[in-house]
């Protein structure tokens, strides 16, 4: 390593550790170990850089600088040199540090006598908490070794200021930036507020040991534990065994693609070699990846971070024997969750009554696991990136379920105005709780049925409790996501007796196997197609494999054995396809007599209009289906051509605009026309404003998430029908090509004294 570093980086690493070790104040340990690096680098100058919460690099410490400017000097990040390696979180390496564009002239720090500079960033997971500088008078090209050695130096001063340790002489006023506030956006997907602290979904692992005592023997260690990683991932691929670790073929195959990947290998055993442990090397090269690839907007690069991420975690878990899950008993009572992404079924595992929210990097609104968060009642967030790089274990944190927001270590005026929404929030749900017994009866007489939507068996108290008409949309699919396998028809039964069972007095309409496009079962294959929204799902599947239909129709018949059973068939595109899946179940039916089971006392068979197709069939439809559902969240994707999980489009049309309202207007006319029931159970009808909207166009039913209905019955029962009909008919009549007639209506309700 040239005719520096005095004894190397594993000498340094060793005196590092001492002094670490020692019982002295923070500045005192500061100041010594800058000292020691000066030495060790062979360098006039060592000095540290801590990067405040205000987005400014304090000077900390420094051995040859003036003195007097330590805690005084400060620079933005992206000003001057030290700023910018702040901001690229790269290292800077130049034998003459004036002549840089981005050289910023700080006067009080004496530093202009010093010709050649290295710097590098202090990083923890891929975030910058500072930057370390040597500086040498003499013009010097700096070597890659020492370019090394002073990133591994870095990784101890990133622990002492992710302990804190720093925090008690920081200038008054002022927070270092792990501890700084973070304001965050993603997506609602689950109504609520939720205020506690951070519990990682897999729990970062701590490296307590950086130095090595041994280099041979953490060489050993490490390739004893990729070995053993790389058989876990092959068996766990050759084997098909990827249901239990709740994850999909195509994850672990990229994981193992980068497990075998010589450049990484090599990277680990470098550091090794400058004095780490192999858990330490594994974080320094993490470290480096992640402050790299994380500053790419390229999806496919992204992607790949999560895959070194996924393998880091792997190994860094062997190597410590920490535990990959929460310990879910130590959990705190108000644990919001925090995960890169989470299965359905992995939701479930937790306990509720600890549960206060739930944030994601991955999932948005219509997500598996944001229909499971919003059946168990958890205020959650999707789509927020990096959200697992930038929080700790036990940091507060606040979860708005209604906006979107996600608040990190808030400040305490920020904690209190939501901790006072929240208390607004729960005096508005005692509220509603008044309602449940009161019918949905608005002020010209009324009635407007209101249903819950379902899917799993938490739900079900929520029927009592709401005061629910019935459970006018029970998911099925549920079960199939959840299962490790393919339910048989045994297990199906039991779910279905046990959901009708726990409503005794009140229908159940059961919405058949709807999967495809975005709801992959983890044991079925994945289809590869260009427009999977309008590829193989749903009915189509059914129809297409007629033993899954069967097996699903059979097991509900027998379930509803003595009472009356619904049943809807979803993306039903034309009559045929209706007449289809009537025929099926008929013959179940007389299979099943056949063979001296009992049946329902009656049977009602529905459809759900989803594609704009079935519009201009409705009057056939209608002679057909004893009853229609329509589901408006497709059906209005489907209407206008906007994938609804595509930010760029998916906020592009409006439900409240004059062509989804006539689209729907249609339907309800001509299910009453025919005397046919209608009820509408897409997320459109548990919006008090789109409900107002609904009933004024001709809905008398509709179906919505159990938290909905208590609003939209307050906005029902406030509301005069026959004026907000007359105002939204003459609206639409009048309609001048506006995107939205949203805030139209919004004044309409304000004026009359609607709560929307």
């Amino acid at each position: 390593m040239r005719a520096v570093l005095g004894g190397g980086p594993r000498l340094l690493l060793r005196r590092l550790r001492e002094v670490m070790a020692e019982p002295v104040s923070a500045q005192a340990r500061l100041d010594k170990i800058v000292v020691l690096i000066a030495s060790n680098m062979v360098a006039e100058v060592c000095s540290v850089y801590v990067l405040r919460a205000d987005a400014t690099l304090e000077l900390f410490a420094t051995e040859g600088l003036n003195r007097e400017a330590v805690h005084q000097t400060t620079m933005r990040s992206g000003e001057g040199l030290v700023g910018l390696i702040a901001q690229r979180a790269e290292p800077l390496a130049l034998s003459e540090a004036q002549a840089h564009p981005a050289f910023s002239y700080k006067p009080e720090t004496g530093e202009e006598i010093y010709h050649s500079f290295l710097g590098v960033p202090i990083l923890r997971g891929g975030n910058t908490l500072g930057v370390l500088v040597v500086q040498n008078r003499a013009r010097r090209t700096y070597s890659e070794e020492e370019v090394e050695a002073l990133q591994v130096t870095s990784m101890l001063l990133a622990e002492m200021i992710a302990s804190g340790e720093l925090q008690s002489i920081v200038r008054a006023g002022a927070d270092i930036a792990l501890h700084r506030p973070i304001a965050l956006s993603g997506s609602a997907i689950s109504d609520g507020i939720g205020l506690g602290h951070v519990v990682l979904h897999e729990p970062r692992v701590i490296v307590k040991r950086i130095v090595a005592e041994d280099v041979n023997s953490e060489l050993r260690r490490l390739e004893a534990a990729i070995e053993e990683m790389r058989a876990n991932l092959n068996q766990l691929i050759d084997e098909g065994d990827v249901t239990g670790a709740g994850e999909h073929r195509d994850v672990l195959e990229a994981v193992r693609m980068v497990a075998n990947d010589r450049g990484w290998m090599r990277r680990l055993r470098e550091a090794i070699a400058t004095g780490l442990t192999a858990e330490a090397a594994v974080e320094s090269v993490q470290n480096d990846a992640r402050a790299r690839l994380q500053r790419q907007t390229d999806p496919y690069i992204r992607d790949r971070l999560h895959d070194l991420d996924d393998l880091a975690n792997r190994l860094l878990h062997r190597l410590t024997g920490q535990s990959f899950v929460v310990d879910r008993a130590s959990m705190p009572d108000n644990a919001i969750l925090v995960a890169r992404t989470m299965g359905p079924a992995v939701l479930l595992e937790y306990e509720r009554a600890r549960l206060r929210g739930l944030v994601l990097e991955e999932g948005g609104p219509t997500s598996h696991v944001a229909i499971v968060a919003r059946a168990l009642g958890v205020p959650a967030v999707g789509e927020v990136p990096n959200i697992t790089d930038l929080v700790e274990t036990g940091d507060a944190i606040i979860v708005d379920g209604t906006s979107g927001d996600v608040r990190v270590r808030p400040q305490t005026d920020v904690e209190s105005a939501y901790a006072e929404k929240a208390r607004l929030r729960a005096r508005r749900q005692e509220q509603y709780q008044k309602l449940r017994d009161l019918p949905a009866v608005t002020k010209d007489g009324i009635e407007i049925k209101l249903h819950m939507n379902a899917g799993l068996l938490v739900d079900l108290p929520h029927v009592e409790e709401t005061g629910a008409a019935s459970i006018g949309l029970f998911r099925t699919e549920l079960q199939f996501m959840l299962a490790a396998q393919f339910p048989r028809m045994r297990e199906q039964f039991d779910l279905y007796r046990r959901v009708l069972e726990a409503v005794p007095d009140r229908p159940v309409t059961f919405r058949t196997l709807d999967i495809g496009s975005d709801k992959v079962l983890p044991y079925m294959t994945k289809l590869e197609e260009e427009n999977p929204a309008l590829g193989w799902r749903a009915i189509r599947i059914g129809l297409d494999r007629p033993a899954l239909l069967r097996l699903q129709l059979r097991a509900l018949l027998r379930a509803a054995a003595g009472r009356d059973l619904r049943i809807m068939f979803p993306m039903v595109a034309t009559c045929a396809e209706f007449d289809a899946a009537k025929q099926i179940a008929a013959r179940e039916i007389t299979y099943l007599k056949k063979h001296g089971y009992a049946t329902p006392n009656a049977l009602e068979l529905g459809v759900m209009i989803e594609v704009p197709s079935l519009l201009f069939e409705l009057d056939a439809i209608c002679t057909k289906a004893d009853f229609l559902s329509v589901g408006s969240n497709d059906l209005t994707q489907y209407l206008f051509a906007a994938d609804r999980d595509n930010k760029r489009v998916a906020d592009r049309f409006d439900v409240l605009s004059a062509p989804a309202l006539r689209a729907l207007a249609t339907i309800a006319g001509a299910g009453h026309a025919a005397g046919k029931p209608v009820t509408l159970c897409g997320e459109m009808g548990g919006k008090p404003l789109e409900a107002l909207a609904l009933v004024a166009i001709g809905y008398r039913s509709l179906s919505m998430s159990p938290a909905s209905i208590g609003p939209v019955k307050a906005t029902l029962i406030a509301a005069d029908l026959a004026e907000t009909e007359a105002f939204l008919t003459s609206l639409i009549g009048a309609h001048d090509g506006a995107h939205s007639l949203r805030e139209h209506l919004r004044e309409h309700a304000e004026r009359s004294g609607i709560p929307v």
